[in-house]
C-alpha cells in the first residue's frame, strides 16, 4: 500500500496530531507513507519522522488550482493508492480525484460536535462524500451520524493512539509545588470549556492546600482567552493558575503533574486523555464523545457532566483530597490505555480498514 495523510495545518490539535501519528506509524508497515499539509505548517512539523515523505502545498484559498496540481503531481510521482484526508482536507482530495479517478479517498472525521449537527449544516461534505471509498470516525456517535447522512456507507470506527517514541525534550518547567499540579492540555477555544475548571478550582480554594493549575495550549488572543485571563486577574489567582501557550515537550510537562483535566462540552476522541494516561496521571474528564468509553468511572478516572458545575467541583474535590486514590486510578488508567490503544493494535485495525 502507498498511502498519504492530508491535513490542513500542523498546529497542535487532535486531528493534526493523529495525521502525524498515522504517517509515522505506517512507515514501518506499508510500502510508502507520506504526509501533506495544505494550508499551514506548525509545531507538529518537527514530529514528522524523517522516513515520512512530507510536502507543504501552501494553499491560500478554498479552490486553489496551483495547490491541486501540486498535490496531483505528488500523488502521481509517488504512485499513491490511498489518500487519507483528515477533517476539512477532504475538499482538495476530491478536487484532485477529478483528475486522478483511480485514487481512493478515505475521509477521517475527528469533529465530535458534528454528531449534534444537521445534515444541511454539512451540505458540501455530504454532497462530496459520494467520492469517498470509506469513512473513518473517532467515536460511535460520529459513526451513527455518518451512516445516516453520508453518501458513503462504509463507515469504520478507528480509535486514536499515541506513538510510544514521543518527543522526550525537557524544556518547560511547570511552576508550583511537586505532587500538587493539575494540568489542562487543550487549545484555548470552544468547546474546551476551560472556565468550568477555573471556577471549580476557585470555589474549592485548592490554592490554599498548595495546588496549582497549568493551562497548556494555543492562545488565540480572542474573547475566549480574554475571559480566562480576566477571571485569573479578578480573583487574584496569578500565582496559582498559569498559562504556557503551545508547547512541544508534552511528555515532560505531564511528568511534572499529578492530575490531568478535560472539560469540553463536545469531543471526538481526545488524544489528550491518552497522553495523560501514558504519564500515569489521575484524570478527571468530561463525559462527552468517546471519553466515557476510555474512562470507567471510579476505576481509572472520574467523569462529570460539563454542563453541571457542582458535579465537576465534586469530582475535582474527590481527586485532590485523596493521594492513594489518585495513584490507584492513575496506574489503572495507564494500564487500560496501553492495553487497548497501543500503536500496534490501532495500526493493525487501520490497515484492515484500508483493505476493505
Amino acid at each position: 500500500m502507498r498511502i498519504v495523510q492530508i491535513i490542513d495545518s500542523l498546529d497542535s490539535g487532535g486531528a493534526e496530531r493523529m495525521a502525524v501519528n498515522f504517517a509515522n506509524a505506517l512507515v514501518k508497515k506499508v510500502e510508502f507513507s507520506g504526509l501533506i499539509a495544505t494550508r499551514k505548517e506548525g509545531v507538529l512539523k518537527n514530529q514528522i519522522s524523517s522516513k515520512v515523505s512530507y510536502e507543504f502545498l501552501r494553499k491560500t484559498k478554498s479552490i486553489d488550482f496551483k495547490s491541486v496540481f501540486k498535490l496531483r503531481n505528488y500523488l502521481r510521482k509517488n504512485k499513491i493508492d490511498i489518500v487519507h484526508a483528515h477533517s476539512s482536507s477532504f475538499f482538495i482530495a476530491v478536487l484532485v480525484k477529478f483528475t486522478l479517478p483511480k485514487i481512493k479517498i478515505i475521509w477521517h472525521d475527528h469533529y465530535g460536535t458534528r454528531a449534534k449537527e444537521l445534515k444541511k449544516e454539512n451540505k458540501i461534505l455530504v454532497f462530496l462524500s459520494v467520492f469517498f471509498t470509506s469513512i473513518f470516525v473517532v467515536n460511535f456517535q460520529l459513526k451513527e451520524w455518518n451512516e445516516r447522512n453520508m453518501n458513503c456507507k462504509k463507515v469504520y470506527f478507528v480509535p486514536n493512539f499515541i506513538l510510544e517514541n514521543r518527543d522526550i525534550s525537557q524544556i518547560t518547567n511547570l511552576k508550583g509545588n511537586d505532587d500538587r499540579r493539575i494540568v489542562f492540555l487543550a487549545n484555548l477555544k470552544n468547546p474546551k470549556n476551560h472556565i468550568l475548571i477555573l471556577k471549580a478550582f476557585l470555589e474549592l480554594k485548592l490554592y490554599e492546600s498548595g495546588w496549582s493549575l497549568h493551562l497548556i495550549g494555543k492562545d488565540y488572543f480572542d474573547s475566549y482567552s480574554q475571559i480566562i485571563k480576566e477571571f485569573i486577574e479578578t480573583n487574584s489567582l496569578q500565582n496559582h493558575i498559569h498559562l504556557y501557550g503551545t508547547k512541544n515537550d508534552i511528555k515532560y510537562i505531564l511528568s511534572q503533574a499529578s492530575i490531568g483535566v478535560l472539560s469540553s462540552t463536545q469531543e471526538g476522541f481526545p488524544v489528550t486523555l491518552l497522553e495523560y494516561a501514558l504519564e500515569g496521571l489521575a484524570v478527571i474528564s468530561t463525559n462527552v464523545g468517546y471519553c466515557s468509553e476510555i474512562i470507567q468511572e471510579g476505576l481509572n478516572g472520574l467523569l462529570f457532566d460539563p454542563f453541571n458545575d457542582s458535579e465537576a467541583m465534586l469530582q475535582l474535590k474527590k481527586i485532590t483530597n485523596d493521594e492513594v486514590f489518585r495513584k490507584k486510578i492513575g496506574n489503572n488508567f495507564k494500564e487500560s490505555v496501553v492495553r487497548t490503544y497501543s500503536e500496534e493494535k490501532v495500526i493493525e485495525k487501520l490497515i484492515l480498514a484500508y483493505e476493505k
